[in-house]
């Protein structure tokens, strides 16, 4: 009997225990779902700009191609061999400097003849002329004294033309490069003795969309510079093609860049280009890391007052706008959001909609460069 007694109380015991892990369980279960239900998320900390209605400066992007003003690759148009080089690569040249030299001697040698024959004619020619004009002599006789003395200047002049393209000068001052030749070398007409350039202006070719060809017009100012973020010269358009090419739908422009500072653009350089356009007022713009892509459009985080927990706190609400251009670090609004309007800058791949946000403005998105936002750096 009181074995059964033990064995019963035993069994009751083990009932009641188990019966109490569950409940504790599942009161457990209950408070921690409590918890994180009713749990307030800590701030977010972000950036934020206000929505500004701003004179924006439109322009129109391109890529060109810088070329010298003034820039060609020098030869001679004569054939001869190279007695001597007169220059080094890098070398700063004045125009009308002797650059390189053609072997000449024949010439120098021929010349002295053909000046003696001039000397000839031109007595034979005061001869015939005082005969003539005091009657002794015939009028034939006179003609063809001229007509000799005019074919010794003749060979003449084309003797020291010759000598003179035996040496080639610089057309203009600027700098030479590599020196393409050696000295006792034969050179055909043509052959190419080194580039030479005058880097202190530049022309920019570059191409815009036929849409927008008739917005661009002689002496506008252009900006340029090696990259889309950085354009540190200033230029002004000299040219513009009055056709549209039938194959890319573009249309031709040309730039002046007048002041190259230290050379800095280098003909054949790949440059970004950026025609400006008239000024417009009240443009609504907002920092370009501001709007946020997506698959359903373009949304801002747009920062306001609310009340939770009795206490005034800032949280967040997802906005989709209408976005329009670009330019620098800003991007045009059209419709969505009002001017005054605080947006969220930076920071929003911690957000959601409704989240609890704290703002520092410690760093300026605005003068970032956006390449390296997006980039993460």
């Amino acid at each position: 009997m009181k074995r059964r007694l033990v064995v019963g109380l035993v069994f009751i015991l083990a009932v009641g225990l188990c019966g109490g892990l569950i409940w504790f369980n599942f009161f457990r279960d209950k408070m921690i779902t409590q918890f994180f239900a009713t749990m307030q998320q800590p701030a977010q900390t972000v950036t934020a700009a206000k929505v500004e209605a701003k004179t924006w400066t439109p322009g129109i992007g391109a890529i060109g191609t810088a070329k010298a003003a003034n820039g060609v690759e020098l030869a001679f148009e004569i054939a001869g061999i190279v007695s001597e080089i007169k220059f080094k690569a890098n070398q700063n040249v004045r125009k009308g400097e002797v650059l390189v030299q053609l072997d000449d001697r024949v010439e120098r040698a021929d010349i002295q003849d053909v000046q003696a024959n001039v000397k000839t004619a031109e007595s034979n020619f005061e001869r015939a002329r005082t005969l003539s004009t005091r009657g002794y002599g015939t009028e034939a006789n006179f003609d063809q004294a001229s007509a000799l003395l005019a074919a010794a200047r003749s060979r003449l002049a084309r003797l020291e033309a010759t000598i003179e393209q035996k040496s080639l000068k610089a057309p203009f001052s600027g700098v030479i490069g590599i020196p393409r030749i050696d000295v006792g070398q034969y050179l055909q007409p043509g052959t190419v003795i080194a580039s030479f350039q005058d880097l202190s202006s530049m022309k920019v070719d570059f191409t815009v969309p036929e849409q927008r060809a008739g917005e661009i017009n002689l002496g506008q100012e252009v900006r340029v510079g090696m990259t889309e973020t950085d354009l540190p010269f200033k230029g002004r358009v000299i040219g513009k093609d009055p056709r549209v090419d039938p194959a890319t739908r573009l249309v031709s422009v040309q730039a002046l860049i007048e002041d190259n500072k230290n050379g800095a653009v280098l003909p054949g350089q790949f440059l970004h280009v950026e025609v400006i356009l008239p000024e417009q007022p009240n443009v609504m713009t907002v920092p370009q890391t501001a709007v946020i892509t997506s698959l359903y459009g373009d949304y801002v985080y747009t920062v306001e007052q609310e009340e939770r927990a009795g206490q005034q706190v800032q949280v967040v609400k997802q906005v989709f706008v209408k976005t329009g251009r670009r330019r620098g670090g800003a991007i045009e609004i059209l419709s969505g959001i009002q001017s005054g309007q605080q947006v969220v800058a930076s920071g929003q791949n911690k957000l959601q909609a409704g989240a609890t946000v704290k703002i520092d403005n410690t760093i300026d998105v605005t003068k970032l460069d956006t390449t390296k936002l997006a980039n993460g750096q």
